[in-house]
């Protein structure tokens, strides 16, 4: 969850009135938030740095607050307060307006093909004769930081850009360009640089460099020019110090770019309705004409209301109440859902603003309603159904099944369900196509690649990891393994196996095969054909040859145990005789 920093004193001014730590915290709670620390400037870079660091930082007391993370309207001390005004029916909820200039006055942004080669949206609003303080000026930049580590997913799916709009002229133009072609003075520097000498420069700044692969491997970048030819910014990676907002700003102009143009939507209607009630006509926002390399224009930003109809029995047997159809509206409105009773009282409609995109279906109004409500307010029922909790019997059998093998001697392995394809594949001498894995899409590492199809190499890897320590080494794991099942809605199936790895200077054969005994002894399965189980000759590529056996028991091939084949040991970096047993123990259930 996202957790906001706001000053005590200025958010206490915002709302009006004082509260005591305790309740503020029990206001939070009621508003579905939580008080998550209560600390100072000082504070922190005392935890952080040490003493000394802290020396002459502010005592301000400052509220630590933990916000859902599909609230973005509640990222900024704007947006807390308007909350929490409405939700104490302090105030109404206000009507944001989109202004439209007259034809040829209003401003135009421009995107060209290139740019959608590269990050194909782009988005605008401008925000006319807004009056800025220091607090006001800290709380709109720290919004936007906010904004890109959540919505934005770290400036992956949109970048914010904010200019000030009287050092530049429009229209302005979204293009890409060679990294050599572009150059101008980055924000807070000195001097001009090419941009990639502006990759280079940040290469090791501990806030951009994060940022840097997202465009650095592409033969274009992104950039914004006003018809004057002046950088407005280099997104998603800095914006020029030409176009610097500062306090005294009065005319703010806003670009989103991203590769979603939702979430580019989403942000910049968050952003104008967070700060245009500083502007001189409060809660208006002048609309920005954006072009497309088609010709075709869109008017942003959108601030678009919709309607919903939910049916007042609904939320009530949701939540376990009973309110009126209009006491419901009246709960809904706090939560800064404005409603009303229609049809009779047979339905609620509710009018979703355009700070509230975090309401998609009607699930998430029944969680407002609760939430006005209070949950502590709900009464508790006894359930009109009767159920006993009980474990599932596969899961039993492998607790106990764990239990026993323990006592025989060998040693729990917990290893990842995800590994390599040279894992399951190459080094057990199979092709990747015969094993029927289910291979990750998007990959972090080598070593995450597929979903595994066998336990056996998990352990593997756990003795190489362990080599030094006394031998024998005894390992067993009772796991899930993954494989493509086209039968099932989601392609694939998950079968409970157990495997057992025997390490030592001789092969232990023997070992493996009487760990096998045991298991079936406590399975109740005798060793006979036909209602019990057997094992039989066999070939496997991970196994030496004619040192494989097929286990079978309940009519069908469970597995197989035998002596690991050199070449599997020596893949593995082991350098030592290995036994292995891996059956499948859901027939067993």
């Amino acid at each position: 969850m996202p957790t906001v920093s706001v000053k005590r004193d200025v958010l206490f001014q915002a709302l009006g009135r004082t509260y005591t730590d305790e309740e503020f915290d029990e206001l939070c709670f009621e508003f579905g938030l939580e008080l998550d620390e209560i600390t100072t400037e000082k504070d922190i870079i005392s935890k952080e740095k040490g003493e000394d660091r802290a020396k002459g930082a502010s005592d301000t007391v400052l509220y630590k607050i933990d916000v859902p993370a599909n609230r973005y309207d509640l990222l900024c001390l704007e947006g807390l307060v308007r909350g929490l005004q409405v939700f104490k029916e302090r105030i109404n909820l206000p009507r944001f307006e989109k202004i439209i200039p007259a034809e040829g006055e209003g401003q135009k942004l421009i995107i060209t093909e290139k740019a959608v080669q590269v990050r194909p949206h782009a988005v605008a609003a401008v925000l006319r004769d807004i009056t800025f303080t220091k607090e006001r000026y800290d709380s709109f930049i720290d919004l936007q930081e906010k904004l890109h580590q959540n919505i934005c997913r770290r400036r992956a799916l949109v970048a914010i850009g904010t200019h000030d709009l009287d050092t530049i002229s429009g229209p302005f133009t979204y293009t890409a360009k060679a990294p050599s072609e572009i150059k101008f003075k980055p924000l807070n520097q000195s001097q001009e640089y090419t941009a990639s000498q502006i990759m280079d420069l940040y290469r090791t700044d501990s806030h951009l460099r994060h940022y840097l692969h997202l465009i650095e491997n592409k033969p274009l970048y992104p950039v914004i020019y006003d018809s004057n030819g002046v950088v407005l910014s280099m997104p998603p990676i800095i914006n020029g110090d030409h176009t610097k907002i500062s306090i005294n700003t009065k005319n703010v102009f806003i670009e989103c770019t991203g590769t979603d143009i939702t979430k580019a939507k989403i942000v910049l209607d968050i952003i104008v309705t967070m700060f245009s009630e500083y502007c001189e006509k409060p809660f208006s926002v002048e609309a920005v004409e954006v072009v497309y390399p088609n010709g075709k224009t869109h008017i942003y930003p959108e601030l678009a209301y919709r309607k919903e109809k939910v049916k007042p029995e609904l939320i009530n047997k949701k939540i376990g109440i009973s309110e009126t159809p209009s006491s419901l509206a009246k709960l809904l409105t706090r939560m800064c859902l404005k409603s009303h009773v229609i049809g009779n009282g047979n339905n609620i409609e509710i009018e979703i603003p355009p700070t509230r995109a975090d309401i998609i279906h009607a699930c998430d109004i029944v969680e407002d309603a609760a939430i006005a409500y209070g949950y502590n307010n709900i009464q508790m029922a006894i359930p009109k159904t009767y159920t006993i909790a009980n474990q599932l019997p596969l899961n039993k059998l492998t607790e106990l099944l764990r239990l026993d093998l323990a006592a025989a001697g060998f040693t729990e392995a917990l290893t990842f369900a995800l590994c390599s394809q040279e894992d399951v594949a190459d080094k057990l001498g199979m092709d990747i196509s015969a094993t029927k894995a289910v291979r990750i899409a998007n990959p972090k590492t080598a070593e995450f690649q597929v979903a595994r199809t066998t336990l056996l190499p998990g352990l593997l890897k756990t003795i190489a990891a362990n080599r030094k320590m006394p031998l024998p080494l005894k390992l067993f794991e009772i796991s899930d393994v993954v494989v493509k099942d086209p039968n099932t809605d989601v392609g694939a199936r998950n079968y409970r196996h157990f495997c057992s790895v025997y390490y030592n200077k001789s092969p232990g054969f023997e070992i493996i095969h009487g760990l096998l005994d045991r298991v079936m002894q406590l399975l109740e399965v005798p060793p006979n054909e036909e209602n019990g189980y057997t094992i039989k000759a066999a070939e496997g590529s991970a196994f030496f040859p004619g040192r494989c056996a097929e286990v079978f028991a309940k009519g069908q091939s469970i597995g197989k145990l035998g002596v690991l084949h050199p070449d599997v040991i020596t893949k593995f970096e082991l350098n030592m005789p290995c036994s292995a047993l891996e059956i499948n123990i859901e027939p067993f259930v």
